[in-house]
């Protein structure tokens, strides 16, 4: 049992009141990295290896395309699937079902974007990796609410942060050494994350609540992808606060690589190594961030601060990058990104299970939040193709420093949108 009282909150409660140990932690964090590790290896590198084989002359057309729909399908999907595992009661539990459909369908789907050979078609594979991708995470988000108590709730948000940049690092080191084989380099992370989340299935609780599933209607479907702000103004703010930051962030990472070829003038390989080690830099910074940060935000009973301050250092490193001419600058701004996305990512999904309005369906609720995850991953390509084009004249789509610019100045204003949440400090 825990030493000492959770938290004073009018809004949610812990489901579970036993303290989970390092073994969860564990299994937690590979689950995350195998999840995270098969769907964002292709949104950073290899999707973007892909689109410039398929269109050399304009390959940011190929992603713009493809990675708005995918993302349209992640914004339907996590909700829906959060509030059927909520639904779902089975021997096996109600998370567990999810979570080894969702990985397993992810990896067939990775297969199918490898061998796809039309925009089309890559488009439609791409789409099913988003819904499977999420069905399994989604399960896992509301698997921690289920089993984590509120008093250590920034150590699990720090492990899954840590384990979701890890799992960037490692897909783009695996690019590196598969960058001729990209049939290789799209499966491999999938089958690695059908290991890791079984760990996660095979080793953790999902026990089943007590009270009767209510009857299905229609209308609570409907309901699935709603919740009320107005009732709920706490819970709005962070989503918007998310919604912005995680805008920012795909404004410039969608066009990563092709930033590193562009204003950089790196070739394609050199680029890739470049990015790597960025994304390297990128991760240490995070890991010494996240080491205090979640820890510190559990001991101070504070997450607003963590959260406003990280993201204000966000855009200062966003803008850094608008203005780098060399691959040095780029790095440093990789350790200021970071450094600051660390401290965030540890604390906002605290914050986010602190303010849930209902701590009996914690899918369908932190569904409605991934929303604010997947709606600018459909928006943010599509309006970075829009700055990329101001003043080019060309139609060539090269002006990094207004995509950065505006990248920043999202940032900035989803540090200030969390600040009027009343009930977390």
């Amino acid at each position: 049992m825990s030493t000492r009282p959770p938290f004073a909150h009018p809004y949610t409660v812990p489901i579970s009141t036993q303290r989970v140990g390092k073994g969860y932690l564990a299994a937690l964090f590979a689950a995350q990295f195998g999840i995270f590790l098969a769907i964002l290896a292709p949104v950073f590198v290899s999707l973007q290896l892909k689109a410039q084989e398929m269109n050399p002359d304009d390959p940011a057309s190929v992603i713009g395309a493809v990675l708005p729909v995918g993302a349209l399908g992640a914004l339907v999907s996590n909700p829906l699937f959060g509030a059927l595992s909520d639904r779902t009661r089975t021997r096996w539990g109600r998370r567990r079902p999810w979570l080894l459909a969702g990985i397993v369908g992810l990896t067939l789907a990775l297969f199918w974007v490898s061998v796809s050979d039309t925009v089309l078609t890559l488009t439609f594979a791409w789409l099913a990796c988003q819904l499977a991708s999420n069905a399994a995470f989604s399960a896992l988000v509301a698997s921690l609410a289920d089993n984590v108590p509120e008093e250590q709730r920034g150590r699990a948000s720090s492990v899954l942060a840590l384990a979701q940049n890890v799992s960037i690092l490692a897909g783009t080191y695996l690019a590196v050494f598969l960058v001729s084989n990209l049939p290789l380099l799209f499966v491999l992370p999938g089958v690695v994350g059908v290991v890791l989340v079984a760990v996660y299935v095979f080793v953790t609780p999902d026990n089943l609540p007590t009270n009767p599933v209510k009857a299905f209607s229609w209308r609570q479907i409907a309901g699935t992808f709603w919740t009320n702000p107005i009732k709920h103004p706490d819970f709005g703010l962070a989503w918007w606060s998310r919604f912005l930051v995680t805008m920012a962030t795909f404004m410039f990472t969608t066009y990563r690589l092709l930033y590193m070829q562009d204003q950089i003038g790196l070739s394609a390989v050199d680029a890739v190594g470049a990015v790597a080690f960025g994304v390297l830099l990128y991760t240490i910074a995070l890991f010494v961030s996240l080491t205090f940060s979640g820890w510190l935000s559990d001991k101070l009973r504070r997450r607003k601060v963590f959260v406003a301050g990280s993201t204000l250092l966000f855009a200062v490193g966003l803008i850094i990058l608008a203005h780098a001419e060399t691959v040095g600058v780029f790095y440093f701004a990789e350790v200021v990104l970071g450094f600051a996305y660390g401290i965030y990512a540890a604390v906002d999904t605290a914050l986010t299970i602190d303010v849930l309005p209902d701590p009996e369906k914690p899918g369908k609720d932190l569904g409605v939040i991934n929303i604010a995850n997947s709606l600018p991953q459909s928006l943010a390509p599509a309006l970075g193709l829009l700055l990329l084009g101001i003043g080019t004249g060309t139609g060539a789509g090269d002006n990094y420093t207004a995509l950065l610019w505006g990248a920043g100045a999202i940032a900035l204003i989803g540090a200030a949108v969390v600040l009027p949440i009343k009930k977390v400090r």
